[in-house]
């Protein structure tokens, strides 16, 4: 018996240092506490964990792309209104406000019960699980997946172009996917397979692999889309940064052209680079 009992001790023991290794169980979502979650699924953990300090922006910050912005706030609204609304692709240029928007509706509409939930790519295939925690649910979803771009074999893919049409498993009334990429068409495209659209009697028919890189962008209802800045935009949008840091200027026409040359040396006039350069020259004028 006390070999029986040692055994049982020893048991005890190493149960409670795999307890003391393995991470804490994931809480269930307080949807009244947290506006933003984001989705955790590591092998040994896997649920909702809200996100502390969501990003505040408004959606007065973001400039010189009204036209996106008020399709889009357009649809969030009616998903809060119990209305017919569409998943919606923002696609196009780098830093040009498309993740900034989906942050500032979350920002403006939270207390009406917009809520969001960050899901990266790779958990695409969780889909299904996360929405099973929403359905039902009084509150409004965005499942936000940004930069989102597939390589042809990725298993997210499919998962994706499953859930927003096209299989048995859909989503709630209340709940909406908003991704942002670089790619029209979310899959890199490659000028061969151009080789295979036919034109016929006056129509374009594309070959079988365009076709399939189409149908995955094509399930989402609302195609948004965002071009580079111009100079003006680009200097209208370090003019409205500089102003919301309180930022004291004493040459304009000097700060412009600081402000030309650093997005210069970036290959990129946006604004996330607007933002930026914001940034620095407010610190470099409060230090100096």
């Amino acid at each position: 018996m006390s070999e029986i009992k040692g055994l049982i001790e020893r048991i005890d023991s190493v149960i409670e240092r795999l307890d003391n290794c393995l991470p804490a169980p994931i809480d269930n979502p307080n949807w009244q506490t947290a506006i933003a979650f984001r989705w955790i699924s590591n092998g040994r953990q896997q649920g909702l964990q809200a996100i502390q300090n969501p990003s505040m922006l408004d959606l007065d910050d973001i400039h010189c792309v009204d036209k996106q912005k008020a399709e889009i706030d357009r649809n969030t609204r009616q998903l809060l209104g119990g209305y017919p609304a569409n998943n919606a692709l923002l696609w196009g240029a780098r830093g040009t406000g498309k993740s900034s928007l989906i942050k500032a509706l979350l920002n403006t509409y939270a207390g009406d019960g917009l809520r969001a939930i960050q899901v990266n790519k790779e958990q695409l295939m969780d889909l299904q699980r996360i929405v099973d925690q929403l359905q039902g649910r009084q509150e409004r979803f965005i499942l936000f997946c940004d930069d989102l771009s597939f390589e042809a074999e990725d298993p997210g893919y499919k998962s994706l172009k499953a859930a927003l049409d096209g299989s048995l498993f859909g989503l709630p009334e209340n709940v909406l996917i908003y991704a942002t990429s670089n790619r029209r068409h979310l899959l890199p495209e490659f000028n061969q397979e151009n080789l295979a659209t036919q034109h016929i009697q006056g129509e374009i028919h594309f070959g079988e692999s365009v076709e399939e890189k189409i149908s995955l962008s094509d399930r989402f209802g609302l195609w948004l889309s965002f071009h580079p800045f111009t100079q003006d935009q680009y200097l209208e949008v370090v003019d409205y940064w500089l102003a919301q840091l309180h930022t004291a200027i004493d040459d304009p026409a000097a700060i412009r052209a600081d402000a030309l040359r650093w997005a210069l040396k970036r290959g990129s006039r946006s604004g996330r680079t607007a933002w930026q350069f914001a940034k620095d020259c407010k610190g470099r004028i409060s230090v100096t």
